[in-house]
């Protein structure tokens, strides 16, 4: 059993800034990338960052500049620091995250249960 927990959603207003982390727990053998999505109301769920286990990462072109993801490998963490926030990144925040359960064997697609984030105007 793998779960992904997600924390540090919130209201913050515009300009301001906020960190969110996930948490990979269970029968974990590795991790491959990590990331974040988002979906706001109405819209499809898009990918706002992700990470390798190498640290590469790739972003949004509407976040870049403005967030920064990161990841702690011995610990099946990952986190977005979210500065410069703006009105229209209010919306679910979804960790993901590619998991091998056993040595060779296949990976797995892995969602938390979303944190919200709302920027006021």
């Amino acid at each position: 059993q793998v779960q992904l927990v997600e924390s540090g959603g919130g209201l913050v207003q515009a300009g301001g800034s906020l960190r969110l982390s996930c948490a990979a727990s269970g029968s974990i053998f590795s991790i491959n990338a990590m990331g974040w999505y988002r979906q706001a109301p109405g819209n499809q769920r898009e990918l706002v960052a992700a990470i390798t286990t190498g640290s590469s990462t790739n972003y949004a072109d509407s976040v870049k500049g403005r967030f920064t993801i990161s990841r702690d490998n011995a610990k099946n963490w990952v986190y977005l620091q979210m500065n410069s926030l703006k009105p229209e990144d209010t919306a679910l925040y979804y960790c993901n995250a590619i998991i091998r359960l056993a040595p060779g064997g296949p990976s797995y697609n892995y969602w938390g249960q979303g944190t919200q984030v709302t920027v006021s105007s």
